[in-house]
């Protein structure tokens, strides 16, 4: 038996400077900015979320913009397994921490680790 949930909203930014996207969707979004520069090296910017609220991630990508979602699991080769007996497919292993899937329609997803501390309530159970 393994859990997951919907965990975050990223907003993929082809852009040269990460901060006026924040600044944009902190103001549209109606979210303060929790971090402008979390990993120290310009690439990813959160937007402070409530708990019970997905995260809003901003990534720095080479890539065209558009916004994907985060699948986060207890049990990252299960939850993967499950989702490619859905019709998904692997694309990447990234970082050795999280895989990047594609759906049957080309959509983008990640599927993570648990993103925050409390990992539940609002959690899928699959056995």
């Amino acid at each position: 038996m393994h859990h997951s949930r919907l965990s975050t909203l990223v907003i993929d930014c082809q852009v040269d400077d990460l901060a006026t996207a924040t600044a944009f969707w902190s103001k549209a979004l109606g979210k303060p900015v929790a971090s402008p520069d979390q990993d120290g090296d310009g690439r990813y910017a959160e937007l402070r979320t409530a708990a019970d609220e997905p995260i809003i991630l901003l990534q720095k990508v080479e890539h065209a913009s558009r916004v994907h979602l985060d699948i986060e699991t207890d049990d990252l080769d299960a939850e993967v397994a499950r989702l490619e007996r859905l019709g998904a497919r692997r694309i990447a292993f990234v970082r050795e921490r999280w895989w990047v899937m594609e759906a049957p329609g080309g959509h983008r997803f990640c599927v993570v680790k648990p993103q925050r501390e409390t990992f539940g309530p609002h959690l899928n159970r699959w056995d």
